[in-house]
């Protein structure tokens, strides 16, 4: 199964993000929301993007595995995800405007869905 080392990153990342949200929640005392703390706020939101763009991007990949698409083209579909949800993650974390990590990061999850959507239905039609 080639996508399980994507699943492995993204259920790491994960963690990560959690894990960084409950160490703000800890340092700001607060339990529910954002407590007003911008900091805070950046970080449910890496999380919540995460969550959002994550699940569908590996269900994609599981497809393409389903479909029997060649193995450069899944890791292409998955490297081009995580480098894109490394990015976002990074630019949000860092400021809640317009940065390049967010904007390069969005950009590179968007085409690794594209990709993604087009190879399955792509190498459905040539899978015996």
């Amino acid at each position: 199964m080639h996508s399980a080392p994507y699943f492995t990153a993204f259920g790491l990342l994960t963690i990560l993000h959690a894990y960084r949200v409950i160490l703000l929640r800890k340092r700001y005392r607060v339990g529910l929301g954002t407590g007003g703390q911008p900091e805070l706020e950046r970080m449910i939101r890496v999380f919540g993007n995460h969550a959002e763009f994550v699940p569908i991007g590996l269900i994609l990949l599981i497809g393409l595995e389903f479909v029997q698409a060649p193995t450069w083209y899944l890791h292409l579909c998955g490297i081009t995800l995580l480098a894109g949800r490394l990015l976002h993650a990074y630019g949000l974390s860092k400021s809640d405007g317009v940065s390049f990590g967010r904007f390069r990061g969005m950009q590179l999850t968007f085409l690794s869905l594209l990709l993604s959507s087009i190879g399955v239905t792509l190498w459905s039609l040539v899978v015996p």
